[in-house]
């Protein structure tokens, strides 16, 4: 039987999300389980997700998902090749997963599959290298789709969408781990990535923005995911907005010597001490990452650092894949696929908070990290009585009755 693999933040979970699991099950199997790997509190834009991770994996069982595991906070908030060896790393070694199904503007693994297998040529770091030393204000993205280009032509155009870009980057993890993987990607319909239209499902970054505004969302979202986002709401749970972060955030900020700057992943070429400068002068997180950025780097890498060193994520912290898979939410069949897995992992499966004491010190290690940042989290609801720490350590998975 296939099992699906699919990597998502669900921030929030719309009608494009269940296009994409219902698509994938008629491509492999109506009774194809499918085991998601979902951002926690924080996405790889560098933001607060609007609802907590409890919440979205809740949300996305109710709406077609068996299990879902967290993608831990270093890896979440990591470049788009990061997140997708970390994302990938858990499926491929959980022992269950078969296939690996993604979205992608160009519908087609195998143009996608020769780009992957293109930029896991040693000598194309040297040719990028090349690329970015004709032109100090090229971005890494910019120079790599160059390099690509003069390798294989039009093609590299497939490396401007955002979608094809994070596909590419999917693949390539499954050839560096050697994972047992099938990928399969489905053309992504409505609103394009941090677009607004009419044209199909709106995208998430769209509703975002609603939510922030405070308009209503419930004809973008399924009704049994918008019961749960309607129950935070109400017990002052959601939605999250950066803007009620800000203060605690800045706060971190102002407080880190350039060491613990300079320890941030992706902060060399001088960027993690523009940073730390910005972050003494400047009055809020919009103008610290106005004021850090440059043409060669994407205000997206600036706001994943600032969020790193706000939230004390280091550069060794994103290195390999996540030492174990947490799970936040299943149903019955997750539960079934769970007993599976602890025969079939190859990493640790935590279903209660306290065993991670006994999975050694790197497991530790990274989840006080991310019960840490949940801590940070809560303090955007808008209820006092909901702002209460440890709340990582408290809550097991949620589990889904049909």
């Amino acid at each position: 039987m296939s099992v699906i693999g699919i990597v998502g933040e669900y921030n929030p979970f719309h009608y494009g999300h269940k296009y994409h699991i219902d698509e994938t099950k008629k491509l492999l199997g109506e009774d194809a389980p499918v085991v998601c790997v979902m951002s926690g509190d924080f996405i790889q834009r560098g933001e607060a997700a609007v609802y907590s991770k409890f919440a979205r994996a809740e949300a996305a069982v109710k709406c077609g998902a068996d299990l879902v595991l967290e993608l831990p906070v270093p890896w979440a908030l990591s470049s788009a090749e990061g997140f997708a060896e970390g994302a990938v790393g858990i499926l491929g070694n959980i022992g269950v997963v078969t296939h690996l199904s993604f979205g992608s503007e160009c519908g087609e693994i195998e143009p996608l599959e020769k780009i992957a297998q293109l930029l896991i040529d040693p000598l194309m770091t040297g040719e990028i290298k090349d690329e970015l030393a004709k032109d100090d204000t090229l971005s890494f993205a910019s120079a790599r789709q160059r390099a690509v280009f003069n390798r294989i032509g039009e093609s590299a155009r497939l490396l401007e969408t955002p979608n094809n870009i994070l596909a590419v980057e999917y693949i390539k993890a499954i050839y560096n781990q050697s994972l047992g993987l099938e990928p399969v990607t489905l053309r992504r319909i409505g609103s394009g990535h941090d677009k607004t239209g009419e044209n199909g499902p709106r995208s998430a970054s769209e509703l975002r923005t609603r939510l922030a505004r405070g308009m209503d969302i419930s004809d973008s979202v399924p009704e049994t995911a918008m019961e749960i986002y309607a129950r935070e709401d109400s017990l002052g749970r959601g939605p999250v907005m950066m803007e009620n972060l800000e203060l605690p955030l800045m706060s971190r900020l102002r407080m880190l010597s350039d060491e613990d700057f300079s320890g941030i992943p992706d902060g060399g070429a001088g960027l993690a001490n523009r940073l730390a400068a910005a972050c003494r002068e400047e009055s809020g997180l919009d103008a610290v990452a106005a004021a850090a950025k440059s043409k060669r780097y994407a205000l997206s890498r600036i706001r994943r650092m600032l969020m790193c060193a706000a939230l004390g994520i280091k550069a060794e912290d994103t290195q390999g894949i996540p030492p174990y898979a947490r799970v936040l939410a299943a149903n019955e069949r997750g539960c079934a696929l769970l007993k599976e897995m602890n025969v079939k992992s190859r990493i640790p499966v935590l279903t209660k908070p306290a065993s991670v004491k006994d999975m050694g010190m790197e497991c530790k290690r990274i989840f006080e990290l991310g019960a840490r940042v949940h801590d940070l989290y809560v303090l955007g609801y808008t209820a006092r009585e909901e702002r209460r720490g440890g709340a990582d350590w408290r809550n097991s998975p949620k589990i889904v009755n049909k």
